[in-house]
């Protein structure tokens, strides 16, 4: 007798067990979570950084001017959606992100308290959602919007 043949008369219960019963082997080892890379676009932290700053009261719009009238005039455009990166850039790693923010804000709030509202909200929400270590949120204020002035509304020229 072969030793193979001594080990499967020593466990014939195993042999004839069916394969429900028997003991699963386990494969692959370890944790599930660690099996594996997750990246995450910069797109994907520039789109939850804008949406959370634009949560936050005082905050008028996001960009530039001339971001702001590119992007007017490409919502414009049937089948475009508003931009929700519009004033945002992010820079991610595997563990952790910077961002860059400009906004817009509304006359006669504090500047200091919306920044720093801005920079919780987008911090808590990026953190949340993405695991990422925020390591700093940039934030420039490009411009103020006034009571008195007119969102960019033109009519149109042909009707």
């Amino acid at each position: 007798m072969t030793d193979m043949d001594q080990n499967r008369t020593q466990h014939p219960e195993e042999e004839m067990s069916p394969p429900s019963t028997r003991k699963a082997t386990k494969r692959g080892g370890g944790d599930p979570a660690t099996r594996g890379r997750t990246s995450i676009a910069d797109g994907v932290v520039e789109k939850i950084a804008g949406l959370a700053a634009r949560d936050v009261v005082g905050v008028h719009a996001m960009g530039s001017g001339i971001s702001r009238t590119f992007g007017a005039v490409r919502e414009r455009v049937p089948g475009t959606s508003k931009s929700v990166t519009r004033g945002v850039k992010a820079e991610v790693g595997e563990v952790q992100t910077a961002l860059d923010l400009e906004i817009v804000v509304e006359y006669g709030v504090s500047i200091a308290d919306v920044a720093r509202a801005v920079r919780e909200n987008v911090i808590a929400a990026v953190e949340r959602m993405t695991g990422l270590e925020v390591v700093e949120v940039n934030i420039a204020v490009s411009d103020v919007k006034l009571p008195e002035e007119e969102e960019e509304e033109s009519e149109p020229r042909i009707q």
